[in-house]
């Protein structure tokens, strides 16, 4: 099972602008991922999801992810997360996540799989996956949306592989009260 077919299966998205095909060999979603569900009132009333990887970007090939990126509001959904999609990372999957509590920056590895954890302010998850792998938006600006995801794919075999620089249990200690910054009218 791809992990597409998975998220659509166990009903895992939440708002998709993508989810499909976007090469012979590449699957791609973009949207938010449900990690807790909302409470059901009704066989076709939900509340929205208690937990969820917002602004994600996952381009996968055949079972496993290629590259994964989201927004997560604490890092304390990290557990969750991981527990419910673990099964399509592997060692050479690379794995962004951009949390809004972390006070610092590290790279640290859970059952083998390393993760990237980025704190994230007020900017968006595309924006910051952009500069993270020195894309210019400008060049994706004419882009169908599933050029702009096989761009992303692409530039990953550019990617240097960072290392290990922190435990689990050190990430766990850079949670702080960050809330992110409503951004719109004043």
């Amino acid at each position: 099972m791809t992990p597409n077919e998975y998220i659509k299966t166990n009903k895992l998205e939440w708002q998709p602008s993508f989810n499909g095909s976007i090469s012979s060999s590449l699957n791609a979603y973009r949207g938010a991922l449900i990690i807790e569900e909302g409470k059901k009132l009704s066989e076709t009333k939900i509340m929205p999801p208690k937990a969820q990887a917002k602004q994600v970007i996952m381009i996968s090939e055949n079972d496993k992810v290629k590259f994964f990126a989201c927004e997560l509001e604490t890092f304390n959904y990290f557990e969750a997360f991981f527990e419910k999609y673990k099964t399509f990372f592997d060692k050479d999957s690379i794995i962004v996540l951009y949390v809004i509590d972390l006070d610092g920056n590290g790279i640290f590895e859970y059952e083998g799989i390393k993760f990237n954890a980025i704190m994230l302010y007020e900017n968006s998850v595309w924006n910051e996956v952009l500069d993270f792998l020195s894309l210019e938006k400008g060049d994706l600006k004419k882009l169908s949306n599933e050029d702009k995801l096989v761009a992303i794919y692409d530039e990953l075999a550019n990617l240097e592989k960072e290392e290990v620089n922190k435990t689990y249990d050190e990430m766990l200690a850079l949670i702080g009260n960050t809330k992110k910054a409503l951004m719109g009218a004043v």
